[in-house]
């Protein structure tokens, strides 16, 4: 299924850390947090100003982006868990 998200909406797919041990504790998946860090699959064509112009997403498809905790909806399309949010969600790009 292809997914084109509207307005300032960008499309991530969350990039999983490594998994890290310290000795022999295993830390249950309940217990960890959800990455903040994630790759761009798709972007919206922008916002739109007070005259009606659209205004240029600064992310596009491909881009590595830092995002908050608790920012955006968590969608699952094909199987594949994504996360849907606003431009002004986004931290930071990757590079």
């Amino acid at each position: 299924m292809k997914v084109r998200p509207l307005s300032d909406r960008v499309l991530v797919e969350r990039i999983e850390e490594e998994e890290k041990k310290v000795g022999n504790i295993v830390i249950p998946d309940t217990a960890k947090e959800k990455p903040q860090k994630g790759k761009v699959v798709a972007a919206g064509p922008g916002s739109r100003n007070e005259k009606g112009d659209v205004n240029p997403m600064e992310v596009k498809e491909g881009d590595t982006v830092l995002f908050g905790k608790y920012a955006g909806t968590d969608v699952k399309i094909d199987g594949v868990e994504y996360l849907i949010l606003k431009e002004n969600d986004i931290l930071a790009i990757v590079e």
